[in-house]
């Protein structure tokens, strides 16, 4: 039975969940990899970093020591970005892990092995029960107790459910999927839409334009997670259009921010580097571009946006080469 919650990882998401879990009256530990941010973020009793403005209760332990925070929890959440979960994990696998249920809310696609970040968690920590948390959840708005929708995805059924329970409330329903494949790539590839959307928005070219880019995306991200063996109905719900939709017009989606920065004529590394939070899609966009080629799978919007990130290609160009294709049936 599942009574103390640890989250592993302080960034805007991870302390949105520890807040939401501590409402539900949960005894939860939160644990961050920087010492000071968690010291700083314990006695103002607010992230400022990541969650600025939502106080912390005070229920939520905060530690930087992570083999004190795996032994509180009978859950564990992880919540790091996906270009750190590895190093995390090796950290892990020292700690008493064994014995406990864990929730992956990382959204990601690793850059070489082009593995889900589910198939890397089961990899250094094998056979530990494991549910994807994934969904349309801007951290901000959950923290503020408005209303949010999210999918615990499992093939032990009865396992999302227990999940679905401890999630579960007023203002934050969860649904459960068996479609692991579906929900983690759906979660994912929606990122690099998103910064395909931002680059419209970035080159101020209108609503039509951005609607063309997320539908054209949907496709794209269903012909990818159906080739590797995804539903085709997951990428038509929550974690799919709904997490896409979220993304690609949300003012505080952090990969749409940075691709209309790059619309604007902005670099890479520029963008990067004024930001203290991570934009998943820039990672994913690499792995998915070459997954694509080696899958032979057609994704021309993931292909542009590969270009203007890693080959320094011109937005306009990359909308006008988009524009040009050979026509075709939709």
């Amino acid at each position: 039975m599942i009574k103390k919650i640890s989250i592993i990882g302080d960034g805007g998401w991870g302390t949105t969940l520890a807040i939401h879990l501590a409402r539900k009256k949960y005894p939860v530990t939160l644990w961050g990899a920087f010492a000071q941010n968690v010291a700083q973020s314990a006695k103002s009793r607010e992230n400022k970093r990541f969650l600025p403005g939502i106080k912390i209760p005070s229920q939520v332990r905060m530690t930087a020591d992570l083999d004190e925070a795996i032994a509180f929890g009978d859950l564990i959440v992880l919540s790091t970005p996906s270009e750190y979960l590895t190093d995390t994990l090796k950290k892990i696998k020292d700690t008493s892990y064994k014995g406990k249920v864990f929730v992956s809310v990382v959204k990601g696609v690793h850059p070489t092995s082009f593995k889900r970040m589910s198939q890397i968690i089961q990899e250094y920590l094998p056979k530990v029960p494991l549910v994807v948390l994934s969904g349309p959840t801007i951290a901000g708005e959950v923290a503020q107790g408005i209303a949010t929708t999210a999918v615990a995805a499992c093939k032990d059924h009865q396992l999302a459910i227990s999940i679905q329970k401890i999630f579960n409330s007023d203002t934050f329903r969860i649904y459960t999927n068996t479609d692991v494949i579906g929900v983690e790539f759906g979660g994912s590839v929606k990122n690099v839409i998103a910064l395909a959307c931002g680059i419209c928005d970035g080159l101020k070219l209108g609503t039509n334009a951005k609607a063309a880019v997320l539908t054209r995306g949907l496709s794209e991200i269903s012909r990818l997670g159906i080739a590797l063996g995804a539903r085709q109905e997951t990428f038509y719900g929550l974690t799919g259009l709904g997490d896409l939709v979220t993304t690609c017009f949300s003012p505080n989606s952090r990969n749409r921010t940075v691709g209309e920065a790059l619309g604007r004529g902005a670099k890479i590394k520029d963008v990067l580097g004024g930001m203290s939070a991570v934009a998943e899609g820039v990672v994913t966009a690499k792995a998915v571009y070459h997954l694509a080629k080696k899958m032979k799978i057609n994704m021309p919007i993931v292909t542009e946006v590969y270009r203007i990130i890693f080959e320094n290609k011109l937005p306009k160009r990359a909308m006008k080469d988009l524009m040009s294709r050979t026509l075709k049936s939709e």
